[in-house]
């Protein structure tokens, strides 16, 4: 569910970048988007013996996930409010949930998330989350703050990378903004012309309940196999 405040746009009328547990479907909407973001990744490589060289072979380990890192800014001070209503969602998706476990000891875990802009979606899992208040009310109330937050990829779906049409990279995925009165199998009846096939809609969008869709949701349309 959207957080207290949540709207489809941003304060500049633009369209948001939304962060959504992939548990629950709670989502976090940007009051301002981020004016950029930073993707890093490294893979781990051994040394072997170096005798009489300069240079010491390597031997691949492991690929090492993807990292995202942003800084978010939110702003209440026209309406007087507590900024923390507007946040207090970043920091629930790093609690332990108790809809998530592990399949290997079965103790809960924090849930999966995605950031989604535009095109761009990273399934991940948060980090770190560092909050600074830098502005607040005669009481003490905050209402300026800006978020640093860092996601560690957990899919690899490539969203961030423009693929060639003929490099094998599968057929592009699809929205669906949800409208009034909407459900899953309408939905998926519409862009599949099956009302059956609502559960992969749900899966692919971490939708728990699927009476729970609110007008203005954007949706990811996965292809059938």
């Amino acid at each position: 569910m959207p957080q207290p405040g949540a709207s489809s746009s941003t304060r500049g009328g633009l369209v948001p970048a939304v962060i959504q547990d992939l548990v629950t479907g709670e989502e976090v909407y940007c009051m301002f988007n981020p004016s950029e973001y930073t993707l890093t990744k490294r893979n781990n490589w051994e040394t072997g013996p170096a005798k009489g060289k300069n240079v010491p072979k390597l031997k691949f380990s492991q690929a090492g996930a993807e990292t995202l890192k942003l800084q978010l800014f939110f702003d209440t001070y026209a309406e007087k409010t507590d900024v923390r209503e507007h946040t207090r969602g970043l920091w629930k998706m790093m609690q332990i949930s108790t809809e998530r476990t592990n399949q290997r000891n079965q103790k809960g875990e924090p849930p999966h998330v995605a950031f989604r802009w535009g095109k761009f979606e990273f399934e991940a899992v948060i980090t770190d989350i560092s909050q600074k208040f830098t502005l607040f009310l005669d009481d003490g109330t905050p209402v300026r703050t800006t978020v640093d937050v860092s996601f560690q990829q957990v899919v690899d779906k490539q969203a961030h990378h423009g693929q060639n049409p003929t490099s094998g990279g599968g057929p592009p995925l699809r929205t669906h903004v949800v409208r009034a009165g909407e459900r899953l199998d309408l939905i998926a009846y519409k862009v599949y012309e099956d009302a059956t096939r609502w559960r992969a809609i749900a899966q692919a969008n971490g939708i728990v309940n699927p009476l729970r869709l609110r007008e203005g949701q954007l949706l990811i349309i996965p292809p059938l196999d």
